[in-house]
């Protein structure tokens, strides 16, 4: 296992590049996100371990982070202060762009996976906003969720869809040309701070919550959920499913895990990764590289590795 400290900065976000297998980007907050600045750190994994390529400090925490999938050297974060930074790592210390039109923390920013040229953004104004990078201003707004948004994902399967998950208990499900959402479900209990896409079912996804459930969904039977995971012992906080397996999930959680489930099994948890010595918040599969996951933690560290359970027989 590779490990890499982002000393000073709680890890709430990182994704690996859709461009190349060896490297990754960071987002993290100082003070658990409460006060003061923020960071974004762009990592090259070598044969030794992880070194620094680039480096970003932002006035406020950064909350989430993601590649653009249209220029290999651009990423998009989202900040405590409400703002939206474009960077470029091959330019200064300075976002290419800034957008401020938020009025409360920005949770979410997610780069539309087919069509490549805009991403959504969720916040706890509880709005959704739709981006193009080389526009000043959003496109629309999407305002329907009555509490904070903490997660907006496209589609891997349709270019004009994405989804929301809210505090408010639901799951929302837009498609851009319309203003209102298509479908909504009450999915948990609680406050669903994360969901995905399947990557092989378009109408599979996943959401987790702070009910300590993950639950998987067939959008066209919404009345109840396929599968319940139980096992986490506190709020979930990120949910991914394998861009290489359809019946694999990864999840992290307040109880320091992460943990991998396959569906088709009648005891779904696979494995437990329990190395973090505090809050886990994101989890991310290697497109490249197969097996291979990431996750960031509140203990300031980044793990790298293959867990036995994916590792080929």
């Amino acid at each position: 296992m590779l490990k890499f400290q982002t000393q000073g900065y709680k890890g709430y976000s990182l994704q690996f590049s859709p461009f190349f297998e060896n490297k990754l980007a960071c987002a993290g907050a100082a003070n658990f996100g409460l006060v003061g600045n923020g960071r974004l750190f762009t990592l090259n994994l070598g044969p030794t371990g992880l070194d620094v390529e680039r480096v970003f400090d932002t006035q406020d925490g950064l909350f989430d982070c993601s590649w653009s999938e249209i220029n290999e050297n651009q990423i998009v974060t989202s900040s405590g202060d409400g703002s939206i930074k474009l960077w470029d790592i091959t330019l200064a210390d300075f976002p290419i762009r800034n957008w401020q039109e938020h009025e409360k923390e920005v949770f979410s920013v997610h780069w539309n996976l087919i069509k490549k040229d805009t991403f959504v953004s969720g916040s706890w104004d509880k709005s959704i906003r739709l981006w193009n990078p080389e526009l000043a201003h959003s496109l629309a707004t999407f305002v329907e969720h009555e509490e904070c948004i903490y997660n907006t994902t496209w589609s891997p399967h349709a270019a004009d869809v994405f989804a929301s998950a809210s505090g408010d208990t639901t799951l929302k499900i837009w498609d851009i040309k319309t203003p209102r959402s298509v479908q909504t479900l009450s999915a948990h209990q609680n406050e669903i701070l994360s969901m995905d896409w399947n990557k092989y079912q378009q109408n599979v996804v996943v959401t987790a919550s702070s009910d300590l459930t993950i639950k998987v969904w067939d959008l066209r039977f919404p009345d109840r959920e396929l599968i319940s995971l139980l096992g986490h012992e506190y709020a979930v906080r990120r949910v991914k499913c394998s861009p290489h397996h359809g019946n694999i999930i990864a999840s992290t959680s307040y109880d320091m895990t992460m943990r991998l489930w396959d569906t088709t099994l009648p005891n779904p948890l696979i494995e437990i990764h329990e190395d973090h010595t505090e809050f886990v918040l994101d989890v991310d599969f290697s497109l490249y590289v197969e097996g291979q996951i990431a996750t960031c933690a509140w203990d300031e560290d980044i793990h790298i590795f293959q867990p036995a359970a994916l590792r080929a027989p």
